[in-house]
């Protein structure tokens, strides 16, 4: 199994062999670095799981190879990217029909996610998302007769 992982200055780096298995391990990652308590935990898992499925089925990381998880937390928010071996069509945004078993994952991501976006480069793609905190509700004064 191909499993290695780093702390590098603010991020987590996770490289895992492209099998469906490991995609628990990049949830674990995230679930980890976060804390159950953490207010993005559910949604950052979901996503992670989401791209590191991606990056299985539709490139070569899942044809043998291996696929890297890097997560970033920051005092307003999360930054997880998925790098695989790359494909030879890019990744989209499809809609699937409403009985198809698959085909949410990037429409989850838009959905979800603050901001997301792919990069392609030759023998890689790298597919990213943030979650932001939303600011606290400053309490203002009340006005007379509002509940």
């Amino acid at each position: 199994m191909d499993v290695s992982s780093e702390y590098d200055g603010g991020e987590w780096v996770l490289r895992l062999a492209g099998s469906p298995d490991q995609v628990v391990q990049a949830r674990r990652l995230v679930s980890v670095t976060l804390g159950r308590d953490h207010p993005l935990h559910d949604d950052c898992v979901l996503l992670t799981s989401e791209i590191a499925t991606n990056a299985i089925v539709h490139s070569r990381s899942g044809n043998g190879g291996a696929f890297t998880v890097t997560v970033a937390c920051s005092a307003s928010g999360v930054r997880v990217t998925v790098q695989d071996e790359g494909s030879s069509t890019a990744p989209c945004v499809c809609r699937a029909p409403a009985d198809a078993t698959g085909g949410r994952g990037l429409p989850l991501v838009e959905a979800l996610a603050h901001r997301w976006g792919l990069v392609r480069e030759p023998g890689s793609n790298r597919v990213w998302f943030e979650l932001v905190l939303e600011p606290a509700a400053v309490p203002g004064p009340r006005l007379a007769g509002v509940r």
